[in-house]
């Protein structure tokens, strides 16, 4: 990796800016039309075509990378997952021809764990499906097609969601939607500003300036007040956007998104001033997102309200809704469940235990499951001990509580 641009902090200590050509590019930027909104940075941050955090291939995730997620315990989520696929598969009545649509792959570990899983418990199922990997970046599908070289005639890839076919089977992604470059915003105590991006001679700093987005005002009459004076937060209006192409592409299935946020009452609790961005590099907390740009993940909490509401008034129905532990335990419950993970090994028990109890990733992740056309979509194994998903239309607690 390129050394980083580096700058004196106010106490004189060393600050690293991140990747250098990032750096510069957005400075000339900024030099150039101003203030950018933090939404626009953090697009550049993460997805800049060469220098971001993911597009660029610094991503690594696992113990030995910079943050830990289910696919890094190891073949068992896959396997819990092609479990989930295959009950879909049999409720749309066992088509002869099904795809599944992975977005926000990463480096394709999760799609070859979940084929390996159905070409060895549901054949049927595997001659049935086609995989889809939605993937703009070039680094991460170069890495795709390596690791599922051993499925080159199941496997194909779009660049965006606007370039797959109509779709019969099942959307999935798992931890992309707090990945999306997201709207920062100040409560003074009276009105909402945009926080902004500006440049000095040594390092990045926020500006707040007026709210000029509509859609972005909007969503921010949505949120109950009274706020204390400072108060900052965040709004993804990407995901929204994102529900709508989704449902455009849809014509018969399920969505499966799984992903770690709150209700909208709790998402905008007055007692959570700072709103929920983080940053990490290397299981670490990196206390700014204006530092080692390009070099560290930046992410937000998922409003699973504005999610479930968007996706609603765009055709599709909530059809299930639970946090991972219970929805786990509902596919264990099933026949299809126990039969795809069947394994009593210790290396299975304690992947399982990660994965299911409430200190480790459990109560972290929620899933949310929609569908279009499916008169029986209720009946998911893994929605069995969830909750009613519109609980989130009421701002109910997502995140502990399913």
């Amino acid at each position: 990796m390129q050394n980083s641009s580096k700058s004196k902090g106010q106490s004189g200590e060393t600050t690293t800016l991140g990747e250098p050509r990032l750096v510069e590019f957005i400075r000339e930027t900024i030099r150039r039309d101003g203030p950018v909104p933090f939404r626009w940075f953090m697009e550049q941050a993460l997805y800049h075509p060469e220098h971001g955090y993911y597009s660029s291939g610094r991503a690594v995730i696992g113990r030995g990378g910079d943050y830990f997620t289910n696919v890094s315990v190891g073949p068992l989520f896959g396997r819990l997952m092609a479990a989930q696929f295959t009950e879909m598969w049999t409720l749309l009545g066992k088509p002869d021809e099904l795809v599944v649509v992975e977005q926000g792959a990463h480096d394709g570990q999760l799609a070859d764990d979940v084929l390996r899983a159905v070409q060895q418990r549901a054949p049927e199922f595997f001659d049935a499906l086609t995989y889809r990997i939605v993937e703009p970046l070039p680094v991460l599908e170069q890495r795709q097609r390596a690791i599922l070289a051993g499925f080159n005639d199941k496997v194909e890839w779009r660049r965006t969601v606007a370039d797959l076919e109509p779709l019969t089977g099942v959307h999935f992604s798992n931890e992309l939607l707090d990945a999306l470059p997201v709207h920062l915003v100040r409560w003074s105590g009276s009105e909402w500003s945009e926080r902004h991006v500006v440049a000095n001679a040594d390092a990045f700093e926020f500006v707040d300036l007026p709210v000029t987005n509509s859609e972005l005002q909007k969503h921010l009459d949505m949120i109950t007040r009274p706020l204390p004076a400072g108060y900052e937060t965040e709004v993804n209006l990407a995901a929204l956007q994102w529900v709508d192409e989704i449902s455009r592409k849809l014509a018969h299935g399920f969505v499966l998104i799984v992903d770690y946020g709150f209700a909208r009452d709790e998402l905008y609790a007055s007692h959570r001033t700072a709103g929920t961005l983080q940053c990490y590099a290397k299981h670490q907390v990196v206390p700014s997102p204006l530092a080692s740009i390009g070099d560290i993940d930046i992410t937000a909490h998922v409003d699973w309200t504005s999610i479930a509401e968007r996706a609603e008034s765009a055709g599709l129905a909530l059809t299930g809704f639970a946090n991972q532990h219970h929805f786990i335990t509902g596919l264990l419950a099933s026949k299809g469940g126990a039969e795809f993970v069947n394994g009593t090994d210790p290396k299975t028990k304690r992947a399982l235990q990660t994965l299911l109890h409430p200190e480790f990733l459990g109560m972290t992740f929620q899933f949310l499951a929609l569908s279009k056309g499916v008169e029986h979509g209720s009946r998911l194994a893994g929605f069995r001990f969830g909750r009613d998903p519109r609980v989130l239309q009421n701002g109910a607690r997502a995140d502990r509580s399913s």
